[in-house]
C-alpha cells in the first residue's frame, strides 16, 4: 500500500496513524517531492470510483491562486490529470493506492 501525503498535514498524519494502528504496512510518498505521474493518477482515479474533481485540493493556495475552479471547467479529463501530475500541491491529501 502506498500513502501519498504531505508530512505536515494533520489529515495525512491521522491517515498514517490509522494505518499504523490497524497493522497496514505502507510506503509513504511525499505528494510534492514525488508527485505521482499522469498514468499513476489515472490508475488511482479509476480504482477510486470518484469523480476526478475530488482529486483536486480545492482549499489549497495553488488552486485558488490559479483560479483552477474556472480553468477546470474548460479542461478534459486528460488535461486535468496532466495538471495534477505537474503540481503536487493541487492533489487532494492522503491518496492511498493498494
Amino acid at each position: 500500500m502506498i500513502l501519498y501525503h504531505y508530512p505536515t498535514c494533520s489529515t495525512c498524519r491521522k491517515a498514517r496513524k490509522w494505518l499504523d494502528e490497524n497493522g497496514h504496512e505502507h510506503t509513504l510518498v511525499h505528494l510534492v517531492d514525488e508527485t505521482p505521474d499522469r498514468d499513476t493518477l489515472a490508475d488511482l482515479w479509476a480504482a477510486s470510483g470518484l469523480p476526478l474533481k475530488k482529486f483536486f485540493n480545492t482549499s489549497g493556495r495553488v488552486y485558488r491562486e490559479n483560479d483552477m475552479k474556472t480553468a477546470l471547467a474548460y479542461m478534459g479529463d486528460d488535461e486535468k490529470l496532466s495538471v495534477l501530475a505537474a503540481e503536487g500541491m493541487l492533489i487532494k491529501l492522503s491518496l492511498i493506492h493498494i
